[in-house]
């Protein structure tokens, strides 16, 4: 197992059962999007819901953003900071943040200020996308363990952070634009594929070529399975129409 980085690779058994678990998922959910009514919208929040929501969102970013305060703090006073690598997929995902943006407001109809949201929500839920599972994935294996209580610093590290993927998520449902299709499903499907091929390199940090090029791809694949919430729906109109003559 490689101590490299900001998590221990997986290694043994290891490699082929988070492998298989990760196969496991996206095939059931590339079998959902096949055979549930799609597209479909998600319940839209009211007014309060919709302030809830975003108040909780800011609750979460303020709360990670203080434990991550905390955690650097740590890593300082143990005289860790010099031993984490540099992280060379953030300009990507920077980037591919920017392109998400630029498609959904572009492509968004009528365009105008609710449009302009959506694509900030959207550019925003991208990375979530891939973090959430990411996470779940190293989560127990973070390098280095921070004394005295290593645990508690990951909780305190990733607690927050779950709290802000979770909530920024729900923050799509505040916009019209967004619709559950079969390219959703089959998108997310395809970026836990490549986990699993990552899985069995023993997804480890990408400093080297084949786990650097495998985040990107599966980052991307994020990214894309946002953008799949934001497609024009025009082909479901007919087949609506047909359903409201009848």
């Amino acid at each position: 197992m490689t101590r490299y980085g900001t998590w221990v690779t997986y290694g043994g058994s290891g490699r082929l059962e988070l492998a298989v678990l990760l196969l496991a998922v996206g095939a059931a959910l590339a079998y959902a999007g096949t055979r549930l009514p799609l597209p479909a919208g998600p319940a839209r929040p009211g007014r309060k819901a919709a302030v809830f929501m975003v108040a909780a969102w800011v609750v979460a970013m303020t709360l990670f953003v203080s434990c991550f305060a905390i955690y650097v703090q740590q890593v300082r006073r143990d005289h860790l900071l010099h031993s984490l690598p540099a992280d060379n997929v953030f300009p990507i995902t920077l980037i591919a943040a920017g392109v998400t943006f630029f498609i959904i407001v572009v492509n968004g109809r009528p365009a105008g200020l609710p449009v302009v949201i959506g694509a900030i929500i959207g550019a925003m839920a991208g990375p979530m996308v891939f973090e959430l599972p990411f996470d779940l994935i190293v989560m127990a294996r973070t390098y280095p363990p921070l004394p005295p209580d290593p645990a508690l610093y990951r909780a305190v590290f990733f607690v927050p952070l779950f709290l802000v993927e979770i909530t920024t998520l729900s923050l799509l449902t505040l916009s019209p634009m967004v619709r559950l299709s079969r390219a959703t499903f089959f998108s997310f499907a395809l970026m836990l594929a490549v986990f699993a091929v990552w899985a069995l390199t023993g997804f480890g940090y990408p400093s080297a070529p084949v786990p650097y090029t495998l985040n990107v791809i599966s980052k991307l694949l994020a990214f894309v399975t946002v953008l799949t919430l934001y497609l024009p729906q025009r082909a479901q109109a007919p087949a609506q129409f047909a359903a409201q003559a009848r």
